[in-house]
């Protein structure tokens, strides 16, 4: 089964026997929970529009393992225009699903250790490599989702993983077995893991030989003993149980997740580990995982954006603003951020370079600017797209409102849904409920649940803006444009 479609995926979800909490409580029917199938919904287009002939050479491509076609989340970049590809892919899903759809961390995880391992190996003679090629032939075959797992808890952030309080904030390896490891700690923020089949885990940051048991890489199945996950709180989640949920959810079909994945003692076969106490090469994982996935960002962030646009030039059509010049301005300069945001994901793929081990990585320095640019952009995104919206996109009555049949006693004898509809009427010829309806939307893109993979994640995904800048200097060869300036004016060195 090298292509699952969407319904095929979702049920091979009900197979595993995923640990999940929510709300303090084991939940069993975790497929169908209301507050998790929109995420799992946003992962099924991704095998769906596999299947579309509109998008199938965008959405898959030819493994360089097998010389079959496989979904391009489990694909190893093999040039230039597989880079631009992958852009281009997390745009259109952006704005099919004006939300995350969770397979790209695991697609930037595979890319950052094939590469890496082939590296530790030539180094210490180890088989990591080897072990990671016939995993990720396992992934391609059977078309799995895998998490990406790479951000520990981290604690105090001035100590380094062996010097904290507990050992178990930074995940390690606690036992050494001749079959395998025995590993303990935990990844927070996992977007996806529970709607994953594995999770490949990863280092957090770069290490120091005293850290060593804490620079481990591996891939596991999400039902494995000693793993269970917490799902993480959204933003107006609840409104998902809700009996008139439809309109006041706003984006009803599709959604993201994140959560914490514990390891208790979880066992991992000596064939499923790709990293184990070589510290040198935490730093070189982490690197060159955050790049892809800082790339990541110019695309699925940008399709996100599209939606977010398009729902604001409607809205000002719904409120009859359409024509004032501040709203075109404004909608001008939404799609000016949104169109640089896309240029640096495709600037830092065109820049892409092979690797010792054959994938193309993409220009470091370019990915983290595209990915400093949007820690900013879809902030002031959003900003003008609740100007142009209005107040009434934070102070709307409920779906439930808008349907009572309660009538009230006044002299008019109208009911609140008829009083709602009344009042709340923008632009004539459009029906109220289709403004409902949009402004709802919005206000989950810019304030509710999706906004955590648009706002905020656009903040904290792929590390933190100071990440960014660090990178920014480190690889921004300062000491070369000196060189240039000095050249330019005449001046020699003595």
């Amino acid at each position: 089964m090298a292509l699952m479609t969407g319904e095929q995926y979702i049920e091979s979800l009900r197979r595993i026997d995923t640990k999940v909490y929510l709300f303090g409580e084991k939940i069993s029917d975790w497929v169908d929970h209301p507050l998790i199938r929109p995420s799992i919904n946003s992962v099924a287009i991704t095998y769906d529009l596999a299947h579309d002939p509109e998008h199938a050479d965008l959405m898959t491509a030819v493994s360089n393992l097998t010389g079959k076609r496989v979904n391009r989340f489990t694909h190893l970049h093999q040039s230039r225009e597989d880079l631009i590809n992958k852009v281009k892919m997390q745009r259109l899903l952006g704005q099919k699903t004006a939300s995350c759809f969770q397979r790209c961390v695991g697609m930037d995880a595979f890319n950052a250790v094939y590469s890496t391992t082939y590296e530790i190996d030539e180094k210490h003679g180890t088989r990591y490599h080897e072990n990671f090629k016939n995993y990720l032939l396992h992934v391609q075959e059977n078309d799995l989702t895998v998490d990406g797992a790479m951000t520990d808890p981290k604690g105090d952030r001035a100590l380094p993983p062996s010097r904290q309080k507990d050992p178990d904030i930074f995940l390690r390896i606690v036992e050494k077995r001749g079959d395998g490891i025995v590993v303990r700690g935990a990844k927070a923020h996992q977007t996806g893991s529970i709607n994953s089949h594995e999770h490949l885990v990863m280092p957090t940051i770069a290490l120091a030989e005293a850290d060593k048991s804490y620079a481990v890489s591996f891939a596991c199945p999400s039902d494995a003993e000693g793993l269970f996950m917490i799902y993480g709180r959204q933003s107006s989640d609840t409104r998902k149980t809700e009996q008139f949920a439809g309109i006041d959810v706003g984006n009803k079909n599709f959604g993201g997740q994140e959560a914490l994945v514990v390891f208790d003692n979880v066992f991992i076969p000596n064939d499923r580990i790709f990293l184990c106490e070589e510290w040198e090469f935490a730093g070189m994982l982490v690197e060159r995982f955050a790049g892809y996935h800082r790339q990541s960002y110019g695309g699925c962030k940008v399709g996100v954006g599209d939606a977010l646009i398009g729902a604001a030039a409607l809205v000002a059509d719904y409120n009859g603003a359409n024509k004032a010049s501040h709203v075109k301005d404004k909608l001008i300069e939404m799609t000016h951020l949104n169109e640089t945001l896309y240029s640096c994901g495709i600037a830092c793929s065109c820049e892409g370079y092979p690797t010792k081990a054959g994938n193309y990585q993409i220009d470091l320095l370019l990915a983290n600017v595209c990915k400093q640019n949007v820690t900013r952009f879809p902030y002031e995104i959003v900003r003008l797209a609740e100007d142009i919206a209005g107040g009434l996109m934070v102070t709307m009555p409920s779906d439930a409102d808008f349907r009572s049949g309660e009538v009230v006693p006044t002299e008019s004898r109208l009911t609140v849904g008829e009083w709602c509809h009344k009042f709340f009427q923008g632009n004539a010829e459009t029906p109220t409920e289709n403004r409902q309806r949009l402004l709802r939307f919005i206000e989950n893109i810019c304030l509710g649940a999706a906004a955590v993979g648009y706002r905020t994640e656009s903040m904290h995904g792929a590390g933190s803006p100071q990440a960014q800048r660090v990178m920014i200097a480190r690889q921004g060869n300062i000491d070369g444009k000196k060189k240039l300036a000095k050249d330019l004016a005449g001046i020699r060195d003595s």
